[in-house]
């Protein structure tokens, strides 16, 4: 059996390893303002401005008035009602609501796909 003998300090090592882990990620670049609600339990209500609301996290409660460029939910137990919502609305997780007065969206449930229960639907104004 041959034995192959490692040379260099385990510190320069380790030092390599903090230094990729310690680099922060990329910025992310938001079109027309995407808004981001994440957390628990939040009840907000804001102006979609014609870009894309995110809502990640569990129980929040969303008015999203003007029109939405798309809506995304992720989590459980979110709720968001938008006046309008004009390309997609995709949703993983369960228990999920969205209610849109308005548009045509493209309707994604994801959740279902894997047997949770969402409610994605067009409702009077």
């Amino acid at each position: 059996m041959n034995w192959t003998a490692v040379t260099g300090s385990l510190a320069t090592c380790v030092a390599a390893v903090a230094a990729t882990v310690a680099a922060p990620p990329p910025a992310a670049h938001a079109k027309n303002g995407d808004t981001h609600i994440i957390g628990m339990g939040i009840e907000q209500v804001l102006d979609c401005n014609d870009a894309t609301l995110v809502v990640n996290g569990t129980n929040n409660n969303v008015t999203a008035l003007g029109n939405c460029y798309a809506v995304t939910m992720m989590g459980s137990g979110n709720t968001v009602v938008a006046d309008s919502v004009s390309h997609d609305i995709t949703v993983y997780g369960y228990d999920q609501t969205v209610f849109y007065k308005g548009g045509s969206p493209i309707l994604w449930d994801r959740g279902r796909e894997l047997g949770m229960t969402n409610r994605l639907q067009q409702v009077g104004s």
